[in-house]
């Protein structure tokens, strides 16, 4: 089909829900894609996150179309290998104790969520189950994780939204003092705060916070739903903050590119939610699990070690291109911010898709760039040159 008539169709009978770039893509192999009318882009987005290791990788797929010939589904009430494999792994590679699968960043939210809380109510019975967050965060889409997320732009038509979240301010222990009460079990927070704006959270806040949690009780309780599974260039960015949460959620890039997540446990809370108190039908599915499998093997520590370099070259190169149009980089590994100047973030985005490099934004006036992990230097240095061209132009008088 044609980008016209696919257009025509989506409009027809999709519900109009997303304001779409005016591209539609075909296929792409590492961190390059093709539209319909074969446009090459290179991609700085890898699907908000998710493709982690890019397109057409040969072992992902072959993972794939194996397990989906032996078994594609039989669900969590009975064994299969693939699940039990997958958490043996990441509790190795985090340290974490026990994993719980899903199928989605705001529904592994939503379990952590649940778990702090009876957490809680085990020890304490009732009234002791409100969690907080921090300003500018985001944790997912659904009613409670809308209510979690900590920026009013969410807070909006879908009244009534969820009791027991209080917003705090970032970065701030006397501010977390001040809405703390006696009601409270738990902290949820991210790392990196992605659509915030990719601002990195304080790595002294967070050892504070953690000493605070363990000091009265409240479950820490980390969304890696978007810095998780390499982003920041070890297996979780709390790995780089020299903390060990109580629970990490975990999304976007596990599995490569089918809908998948979790979270993970330690062991104080390894048996608060037993059989009948959580559940997902789809949870553990054994094609993803196979396939997230893959997406570990192949992001071992050297690929780590290489996303930690890349996003550093990425950073220098943009700093160096000393552009009025945008602020000094921020993030960590290969989340990457921008903040822009005197033109509009979605305005700079548009452009960049117009001119062949795929691009998000994030806040209310910053470039993001979630690269594939494993993107080549050309095809940094090729996106690093259209983002380079399309500055210029607008720096030019008139423009």
């Amino acid at each position: 089909m044609t980008f016209e008539a696919l257009q025509q169709a989506d409009k027809q009978n999709v519900l109009q829900t997303y304001s779409r770039f005016p591209v539609a893509i075909d296929w792409g192999e590492g961190a390059t894609l093709y539209d319909v009318e074969g446009k090459k882009y290179i991609d700085f987005t890898s699907g908000i996150g998710v493709n982690s290791i890019g397109y057409g990788n040969a072992k992902w797929a072959e993972a794939i179309t194996t397990q989906a010939m032996k078994l594609g589904h039989i669900s969590n009430l009975f064994y299969s290998e693939p699940y039990i494999k997958l958490a043996e792994t990441l509790c190795q590679r985090s340290g974490m104790t026990s994993a719980f699968f899903a199928n989605s960043g705001a529904e592994s939210n939503e379990g952590v969520i649940k778990l702090a809380r009876k957490y809680s109510f085990d020890k304490y019975g009732k009234g002791r189950g409100t969690i907080l967050t921090l300003n500018q965060s985001f944790h997912g889409r659904t009613i409670t994780t809308l209510a979690a997320t900590g920026q009013d732009v969410f807070h909006n038509y879908f009244f009534p939204f969820t009791d027991g979240f209080r917003t705090t301010p970032t970065n701030d222990m006397e501010g977390i003092s001040a809405v703390a009460g006696h009601d409270v079990c738990g902290v949820l927070l991210e790392l990196v705060q992605g659509e915030g704006g990719v601002l990195p959270v304080d790595k002294d806040f967070v050892h504070s916070l953690a000493v605070l949690c363990a000091e009265r009780d409240w479950l820490l309780l980390i969304d890696e739903v978007q810095t998780g599974v390499g982003r920041t260039g070890s297996l979780f960015a709390f790995q780089q903050y020299g903390i060990l949460p109580d629970a990490v959620s975990f999304a976007k890039g596990i599995a490569g590119g089918l809908p998948f997540g979790g979270f993970l446990v330690n062991e104080r809370c390894k048996n608060v939610l037993g059989p009948g108190t959580h559940a997902t039908t789809f949870g553990g599915n054994p094609v993803c699990a196979s396939a997230a499998l893959a997406v570990l093997d192949i992001l071992d520590e050297t690929a780590l070690s290489a996303v930690q370099e890349k996003g550093t070259y990425l950073r220098e190169q943009i700093e160096a291109m000393g552009s009025p149009l945008l602020g000094t980089p921020r993030g960590l590994g290969m989340m990457i911010g921008i903040p822009v100047k005197e033109r509009n973030n979605r305005e700079l985005a548009a452009r960049l898709v117009q001119r062949g490099l795929l691009c998000l934004t994030a806040g209310k006036d910053a470039l993001r760039f979630l690269p594939p992990l494993t993107i080549t230097k050309q095809e940094m240095d090729d996106g690093l040159s259209i983002l380079r061209q399309v500055l210029s132009d607008l720096e030019e008088p008139g423009k």
